[in-house]
């Protein structure tokens, strides 16, 4: 008989319970009580965090070994339930100007996907990682196209699906094949059972590696599954833009490095040097299509484009390396996704801001310094920080896995980190520079709520507190593992 231990799928609960709420209870309250929905589901999602807090430090098995909580895990929910949050501040004014008939169907949507996050970190099970993964897509396919209205919205969230059933597709074929291969889909069981499959049957298990990775590659954006990132992103309300550019890709990252370090750890002779080129690829054409944008949340599509090239850079360096170097590289990148969330949600605050004020193009920043200096200040951080500028928590992500990549003597992948981080440079202090050192035609100040302000300060205190003490999560992140390497 499968015995549950519901105090370790507790966060998942309270989340889908919230969910269910939040449904039931915008069916039937009249309209002007819909401003409790936002409302709802923070307290919501505070209780997933207060249950998640009871497990750190556990180590919980259930589901028949589908399903594990421990550190990495936990850590991950965290940064899930805090992108939420976050979505939840930033997307409050949006939703009650434009979605007044449908303001419960986007919270709903919201926590479905925040029920997937949660529950892929802990997924130990090709079925598992595949429901969450889905479980987290599909209604961002709807969220793209929340803008009814507007022919942009309808097309963003086409291009998504139709990429992302491809993508599906894919994965699902060398998913299948895996099992077939080794008669199991648990994860930790594949890696035992890689070991021990007939020569003749490489040929298919290389190809099955593949594919799955590639349906991973859609899922995080990576060079040649990023094209419909940039339609989406500008499509979609722009909180919806912030919650794919951090969460949904940051899910896609959690997946990856269960599939690459537990089921398929022992073969990294096959993927990582795959990694090699989607990396090199990625960072190059995200920075380089980046410096001719001219509408800020394209910059930003193809800046994240360019953000998860350097965060792959370490799945490509651990091919014929020890524990301890493939420890540090484990590290590298789980640090370089946790900090790279926060600045990007705070830049994409701030984005909505000017956004609703003004417009979305980079010219709509000029003299924004003089007509809300603490905003643009919050955004000059946030974007030296996605820059790597030294001191910046965005410069130690990038210190990280430079140098596990010198570590694991793989030079040459570092020297193009280097050069792609000068390349972006120039864009990113391109719009810093139109903030301070340009006049804008009106001088009035911004109207900003106390949502989207908490979202702003929030942000740029936890990037404040990262660029003073960046070992707060390096130093955790080896003690996150997955596996004992």
């Amino acid at each position: 008989m499968l015995e549950i231990d519901y105090h370790a799928i507790l966060p998942e609960l309270i989340a889908t319970g919230t969910l269910l709420v939040v449904l039931v209870v915008d069916l039937f309250l009249p309209q002007r009580l819909k401003v409790w929905n936002p409302v709802l589901t923070l307290a919501g999602i505070i209780g997933a965090g207060v249950a998640l807090a009871t497990l750190i430090g556990e180590q919980r098995v259930t589901f028949n070994g589908t399903f594990v909580v421990d550190n990495y895990a936990v850590l991950f929910k965290f940064l899930f339930l805090a992108a939420t949050a976050l979505t939840v501040l930033v997307s409050k004014d949006y939703v009650d100007e434009h979605a007044s008939t449908s303001h419960g169907e986007f919270y709903f949507l919201l926590l479905s996907a925040l029920v997937g996050m949660l529950v892929m970190p802990s997924a130990r099970d090709l079925l598992v990682l595949f429901i969450a993964l889905e479980t987290i897509s599909i209604p961002g396919f709807v969220m793209a196209g929340f803008r009814k209205t507007k022919n942009e919205g309808g097309e963003a969230a086409l291009k998504f699906f139709l990429i992302g059933v491809l993508s599906t597709a894919i994965m699902l074929f060398g998913m299948s094949m895996i099992y077939g291969a080794t008669a199991t889909t648990n994860l930790y069981l594949i890696a035992e059972r890689l070991g021990n499959v007939p020569p003749q049957a490489d040929a298919l298990i290389a190809a099955s590696i593949l594919m799955i990775i590639a349906g991973f590659a859609f899922k995080v954006s990576a060079v040649p599954f990023h094209f419909w990132a940039p339609d989406a992103y500008e499509g979609a309300p722009v909180p919806v833009a912030a919650f794919l550019s951090v969460a949904s890709k940051a899910a896609g990252f959690a997946g990856l490095l269960q599939i690459c370090f537990v089921a398929f750890a022992d073969k990294a002779e096959i993927w990582a040097p795959g990694f090699a080129i989607l990396s090199v690829a990625t960072m190059t054409l995200g920075n380089i299509v980046a410096l001719s944008q001219t509408n800020v949340i394209r910059l930003f599509a193809y800046s994240s484009i360019a953000q998860a090239g350097y965060i792959m850079l370490p799945f490509a360096i651990v091919a014929g390396v020890g524990p301890e170097i493939r420890q540090d590289a484990f590290a590298a990148a789980l640090t370089y996704i946790l900090i790279y969330s926060v600045m990007n949600m705070g830049a994409f605050a701030v984005i909505t801001l000017v956004g609703r004020t003004i417009g979305h193009d980079v010219a709509d920043y000029d003299g924004l310094a003089r007509r809300q200096p603490a905003v643009a200040m919050a955004m000059m951080f946030f974007l030296l920080s996605l820059a790597g500028m030294i001191p910046t928590a965005g410069f130690w992500a990038k210190f990280f896995v430079f140098r596990s990549a010198l570590r694991a003597d793989v030079a040459w992948i570092a020297a193009v980190m280097v050069v792609n981080t000068i390349i972006a440079l120039f864009y990113y202090v391109q719009l810093g520079g139109r903030m301070f050192l340009r006049t804008s035609k009106d001088d009035a100040p911004l109207r900003i709520s106390v949502a989207l302000g908490v979202a702003i300060a929030a942000t740029a205190l936890i990037v404040g507190v990262l660029t003073i003490n960046p070992d707060v999560l390096h130093e955790f992140s080896p003690r996150s593992t997955l596996v004992a390497f």
